[in-house]
């Protein structure tokens, strides 16, 4: 399985702050079935003040831990960019790792504020692909406008956004209502990946198979290994070819 949205890097955002506590999750990956992940680190100016340049050096480090450890995870990166003009700014200074390529469109993984969906975000989607990037929207499943209504969603589909829904958010572990959401959005067939978001062992951990296996029950197996293999592996081969 590929996970294309995970907070494994330590020290950068509120995932492990230790490069123990970072392996720790990295062999918890591989024991689960996971064989490459993406990390995504925050960036959200003036709260994670993270960039292609520092996301990459960290990774550097990161791999080379990996090796020592002897731990088989393959590591790509990217980033987890907040919506706001700051980020679009990052963006037109190419300071935003792309997570990598759906069609013809670059991908960028887009975060919403999680109480609600912002004014002017359609514009802001507009803006990235009249420039050839195509926003993947990070767990919309838990934005609380879409768990209050989920047709506040619809503009976005209708835009083309392709969706990451959470592994754990169809597994219940973030509540009945965020897996109840989940499920709607897999049986409306506008999920296009699946992944951990994992920042810790303790209550957030990188459990994409949990999320698959949830997830079968709901659109069957194929569908559910096309969400963590097939579509991720669509997005993200361009970083380990």
């Amino acid at each position: 399985m590929i996970d294309i949205h995970c907070h494994l890097l330590p020290g950068v955002d509120d995932g492990p702050s230790t490069m123990d506590e970072a392996l720790a999750l990295a062999q918890f990956s591989v024991d689960r079935g996971i064989t490459h992940s993406v990390v995504t680190p925050h960036i959200h100016p003036g709260r994670w003040d993270n960039e292609a340049l520092t996301i990459r050096a960290s990774m550097d480090v990161f791999k080379g831990a990996l090796a020592d450890k002897n731990i088989p995870l393959t590591i790509g990166m990217s980033g987890e960019m907040r919506v706001g003009l700051e980020a679009l700014q990052m963006v037109a200074s190419h300071k935003v790792p792309f997570l990598g390529k759906w069609g013809e469109n670059y991908v960028i993984l887009l975060e919403m504020p999680h109480s609600h969906i912002p004014t002017g975000m359609q514009q802001m989607i507009q803006w990235l692909l009249q420039r050839n990037i195509r926003p993947l929207i990070a767990h919309p499943e838990r934005n609380k406008d879409v768990l209050r209504r989920i047709d506040k969603i619809q503009p976005l589909v209708d835009l083309g956004c392709l969706f990451q829904v959470t592994a754990g958010s169809i597994s219940g572990r973030f509540g009945s209502t965020a897996r109840d959401r989940a499920i709607q959005l897999l049986e409306m067939g506008v999920v296009t990946v699946l992944a951990t978001d994992a920042h810790n062992l303790k209550r957030r951990p990188p459990s994409l198979d949990e999320g698959r296996d949830a997830a079968a029950v709901i659109v069957g197996a194929e569908v559910a290994n096309k969400l963590v293999v097939e579509n991720p592996w669509k997005i993200v081969s361009c970083q380990f070819e």
